[in-house]
């Protein structure tokens, strides 16, 4: 299959839709079938010309569940979808986020391929970009073949405004490169390490985790948290935290690569996830199960959907800090639990491989595109 994998953010920007749209190339490309990327991009990136096709030399900054999604709002757009679509004549054009500005709208007005969304938000308390947006949306969704639910909880977001047939196909992870990573040696020197993931903004809760690790720190002075992201506004505030309060062995690392990523999974004790909602499926939890390292994390919707408490780890009410505190001693005071946590994450991890996840999309594409009316659901 000649396959277009369109997403609606910036492509420089790091972030959760650009890794999953950029995985799934990698393993449809394996398994035989041409694929393109379509994305905008603010600046010169390292990407390989055969492979992404850059529309849209620009992006805007708007507010988006908490955090901040970069699209393009250039007026040329149009003109440049349609040769692209004529040129390529793709059998399958995969939008993801299709009603982002302004990208996608693009692709579902002149593609003639089967056309196929995936919707990767969730939102608990619904959406406004849907509520306020529907009747524009509507007279589009009929150009849609398929509909992919990223999760459980972005079914829920995507169904309560829009009811249809999904199928719900989440993203997966490289099993093998957390499993087989090695440990970080300097940070192997007897202190027990709890890790932190995530862009710095609110709804990531690293705050909620300062504050849980300063009671955990009186009483476990052997440990130490590594914060691991990009500055999403937070930084200043959590270090002047920890300055404040005199917390010794907080690291802030920062951006690390993916080569680096897994190496800190697997030097971590305990990996904890103190988010306080908006998260469609948890991506660094499965990074944490793949590399067996139990989870400390929110009990939210798109969390509960991957972590069972008690089995791959503890699960906390969100913005609670004494909940947090109480479940990262419990889990650092215990060895046992921890093993069996972790050998239990490894098995769990296996059902999210990208293997597996890539082969699930390829199927449901011949579905779609047999139909061409729809998905059976499921």
């Amino acid at each position: 299959m000649k396959i277009a994998l369109v997403s609606p953010y910036d492509w420089s920007v790091p972030g959760g839709v650009n890794n999953h749209v950029a995985s799934l190339a990698r393993h449809f490309a394996r398994a035989g079938h041409t694929v393109r990327i379509v994305a905008p991009s603010s600046r010169h990136t390292s990407h390989d010309a055969d492979a992404v096709t850059i529309i849209g030399h620009s992006s805007v900054g708007l507010p988006a569940s908490g955090s901040v999604a970069n699209v393009s709002l250039s007026y040329n757009l149009g003109p440049r979808v349609k040769r692209l679509l004529a040129r390529e004549s793709f059998d399958i054009v995969h939008i993801h986020e299709p009603f982002m500005p302004l990208l996608p709208f693009q692709f579902l007005r002149y593609s003639e391929a089967t056309n196929v969304a995936t919707f990767h938000a969730a939102r608990e308390g619904g959406s406004r970009l849907y509520s306020y947006s529907k009747f524009i949306i509507r007279p589009w969704w009929h150009r849609l073949q398929g509909r992919i639910a990223h999760s459980k909880s972005a079914l829920r977001l995507i169904g309560k405004h829009f009811p249809d047939r999904y199928r719900i196909i989440s993203s997966g992870v490289d099993v093998p490169a957390y499993a087989e990573a090695v440990p970080i040696p300097q940070l192997m020197d007897h202190k027990r390490n709890i890790l932190f993931l995530g862009r710095l903004e609110k709804r990531k809760g690293l705050p909620f985790l300062l504050e849980a690790y300063a009671q955990v720190k009186k009483e476990m002075p052997d440990t130490r948290l590594i914060v691991i992201g990009g500055d999403g506004g937070l930084r200043g505030v959590c270090e002047r935290y920890v300055q404040r309060q005199g917390l010794a062995d907080v690291v802030f690392a920062g951006y690390v690569s993916d080569a680096d990523k897994p190496r800190y999974f697997k030097s971590a004790d305990v990996y904890c996830a103190p988010n306080t909602g908006a998260e469609s499926l948890g991506i660094v939890l499965l990074e944490a199960l793949a590399a067996g390292t139990p989870i400390v994390a929110s009990s939210i919707e798109g969390f509960t959907d991957v972590l069972t408490d008690q089995r791959e780890g503890l699960l906390v009410p969100p913005r609670d800090s004494q909940a947090l505190a109480a479940a990262l001693k419990q889990l650092l005071a215990n060895d046992a639990m921890r093993e069996e946590m972790g050998r239990q994450a490894a098995r769990t991890a296996q059902s999210y491989s990208w293997q597996e996840a890539s082969a699930r999309v390829l199927r449901y594409y011949e579905e779609a595109a047999a139909g061409r009316n729809g998905s059976d659901g499921g």
